[in-house]
């Protein structure tokens, strides 16, 4: 989908229409490999077995859920963000594949 990097909408802050600026909003940040409960760490300090049972860790899900993906788009959020009062409104999320700006 092709959107432009500027467009003029209504500010709800400013109370009339503006030129914002069009952006994605980010996914959020991941969580780090080494938390508390997760594999690396567990294998760090050699407390998970490097022959037979894997224990709390060897069992596989369905083979649905990890082998196969089922939705071909993600949801993206656009962050429109005023050029007089620097606010910022999110829109409704749409499903795309890919957003590019122009």
């Amino acid at each position: 989908m092709k959107l432009p990097k500027k467009t003029n909408r209504y500010c709800p802050k400013c109370k009339k229409s503006t030129e914002q600026k069009i952006s994605l909003v980010s996914s959020g940040h991941k969580r780090g490999t080494l938390t508390r409960g997760s594999i690396s760490r567990a294998k760090k300090r050699h407390a998970m077995p490097g022959l037979g049972n894997k224990g709390k860790w060897g069992s596989k899900k369905a083979v649905k859920s990890w082998k196969r993906k089922s939705k071909t788009t993600t949801r993206k959020v656009l962050l429109y963000t005023c050029n007089d009062c620097k606010k910022s409104t999110q829109s409704e999320s749409r499903r795309v594949s890919k957003i590019l700006f122009e």
